[in-house]
C-alpha cells in the first residue's frame, strides 16, 4: 500500500486528468460543424470584405406607389462586369437586412468562397403584408414586371431563371413560391423559410394548401426549392394545419413530382427571426452556392 501522502497525490493527478479530458469532450461538442457555420455567417467579422446596402425606392405600377426597398451589393461590385451577377430577390425587406441579417452572410459567405458574388434586393410590404404575400396575383406582376427588369436595368443582374432566387419567411416564403410559380422563366430557385403554405389563393383561407395543388397538378417546372422549417412550429392554426406538416406535404408533392428539393427542419426552433437567420446561409448555399450542378 502506498503511504498517506502518495495516495492523495495520486489522486489528485486521477481527478485532473479527469477534468481536463471532459473540458476538451465539452469543447469539442461546442464546435460541432453545425453550430459553428451559424455563428460564421452571422456574425460580421472586421478581415471579410464589406459589401454595400442601400435604400432606395422603385416605382410599383401595380399598386400605383412608390416602394421601399434595399439593394445588397457585394465587395468590388462592377456595374459593367462581364458576366451578369446572380440575385436574390427577399421579401419583409427590412427584416433581412436588419434581423437575420443576408447582407452579413452574403459577405461571410463570399469570403469564404461559397457562393459567387450576388445582389440582393430587399423588397418592403405594403401597409397590408398578406395583401403582398399571401398568393396574391398583383404582387406576383410587381415583382416580375416591375422589379426585376428595374433590378437588371440597375445592377446588371442576370437575366437568367436559373441565377434569380426568391426567398423570405411565413407568407415570404409562401410568396416566393407563389410568384415563382406564376412567373417560372423569370425565377427558378426558391428558398422559403417557415414558409405559410396552408393559405389558400388571393388571400383566402380556404381550400387550403392552394399553391401545393398548383404544383401537385401542373407540369413539372425548371425549378429548384430549399424548404426550412422549425421542428417545433408543430401548432394548429384556424384551418387545423401546423406549418411544419404543410412544408412537409409541400415537400413531398415537389420530391413526387421530380423537382430538386433541398429541405430541413430546425430541432426544437420556432417561428421567430432567431431560427431563420441561423438557417438562411445553407439554403443560399444549396441553391446558389459554387458547388451546384446546373
Amino acid at each position: 500500500m502506498l503511504p498517506r501522502k502518495s495516495s492523495l497525490i495520486a489522486l489528485f493527478c486521477l481527478l485532473f486528468s479527469f477534468q481536463t479530458a471532459c473540458a476538451q469532450t465539452s469543447s469539442t461538442q461546442k464546435s460541432t460543424p453545425t453550430e459553428q457555420s451559424v455563428i460564421d455567417w452571422t456574425l460580421e467579422k472586421k478581415d471579410v470584405p464589406k459589401g454595400k446596402t442601400q435604400a432606395l425606392t422603385v416605382d410599383d405600377k401595380q399598386y400605383n406607389s412608390t416602394r421601399k426597398i434595399w439593394v445588397y451589393t457585394p465587395p468590388q461590385f462592377d456595374a459593367k462586369a462581364a458576366e451578369p451577377y446572380r440575385l436574390i430577390i427577399s421579401f419583409d425587406g427590412e427584416d433581412y437586412v436588419k434581423d437575420i441579417p443576408a447582407p452579413i452572410i452574403l459577405d461571410n459567405l463570399l469570403a469564404a468562397g461559397k457562393i459567387d458574388p450576388t445582389v440582393q434586393v430587399f423588397v418592403d410590404n405594403s401597409e397590408d403584408r398578406l395583401g403582398d404575400l399571401a398568393n396574391h396575383q398583383k404582387f406576383a406582376d410587381f415583382v416580375a414586371k416591375d422589379l426585376l427588369p428595374w433590378a437588371q436595368k440597375n445592377f446588371r443582374v442576370s437575366g437568367d431563371a436559373d441565377k434569380i432566387t426568391l426567398c423570405g419567411y411565413s407568407a415570404g416564403g409562401l410568396g416566393a413560391a407563389f410568384v415563382a410559380f406564376k412567373y417560372p422563366n423569370f425565377f427558378g430557385n426558391i428558398l422559403a423559410q417557415s414558409g405559410a403554405f396552408w393559405r389558400g389563393n388571393e388571400g383566402a383561407s380556404a381550400p387550403s394548401e392552394w399553391l401545393t395543388e398548383q404544383y401537385k397538378n401542373s407540369a413539372k417546372l425548371n425549378q429548384r426549392f430549399y424548404l426550412e422549417v422549425g421542428g417545433s412550429e408543430n401548432q394548429k392554426n384556424a384551418v387545423g394545419l401546423s406549418m411544419l406538416e404543410t412544408n412537409q406535404h409541400l415537400r413531398d408533392v415537389l420530391k413526387t413530382k421530380g423537382y430538386n428539393v433541398g429541405y430541413a427542419e430546425i430541432p426544437n426552433a420556432i417561428h421567430n427571426p432567431e431560427h431563420w437567420r441561423g438557417a438562411l446561409a445553407d439554403g443560399i448555399i444549396y441553391l446558389t452556392g459554387k458547388s451546384v450542378s446546373r
